[in-house]
């Protein structure tokens, strides 16, 4: 997997959302993510876009399954192949965000995303943000992003 973004594109590090922030996901998540799909996983595959038809993600994972999945992660954003981040409210994770080259023609980009089941009224808000943040301040012309959430305020 190669790098997707142009070499001088400054991949952002951190995004402050409306009661949620963006970090890179690495391995300093472990725990905090671990518990957060774990406790989610019928909300995460019930979330538009989810699960991804050629996988069977997401599944139950140890700790030790989970953190190398956070190395990869960590290794795919180190080497702008992919990035991914966690939604944090304060500290706590409560999803998780992945930006990867798209799998389609004409598309520079694919997004998903996905909140626990205890912050699903951030769906659609997340949805909202990421989209427009991608438009703003990423190198993308065209970005595939999975179907809107239900928002609940609607």
């Amino acid at each position: 997997m190669g790098a997707f973004v142009p070499g001088d594109f400054v991949v952002p590090l951190t995004f402050e959302g409306p009661g949620f922030r963006l970090e890179p996901l690495g391995p300093q998540h472990n725990e905090r993510d671990h518990a957060a799909w774990m406790s989610s996983i019928e909300h995460i595959r019930a979330t538009p876009g989810f699960p991804d038809p050629d996988d069977d993600w997401p599944y139950s994972m140890s700790l030790e399954d989970n953190l190398a999945d956070m190395v990869m992660h960590q290794r795919h954003f180190e080497t702008r192949a992919a990035f991914t981040y966690s939604i944090l409210d304060g500290d706590e994770v409560v999803g998780c965000v992945y930006l990867y080259p798209s799998r389609g023609d004409n598309v520079d980009a694919q997004i998903s995303s996905w909140v626990t089941a205890s912050h699903a009224h951030l769906d659609a808000l997340v949805w909202r943000t990421l989209n427009e943040w991608l438009k703003t301040d990423w190198p993308f012309a065209t970005v595939h992003d999975h179907p809107r959430p239900v928002d609940p305020a609607s």
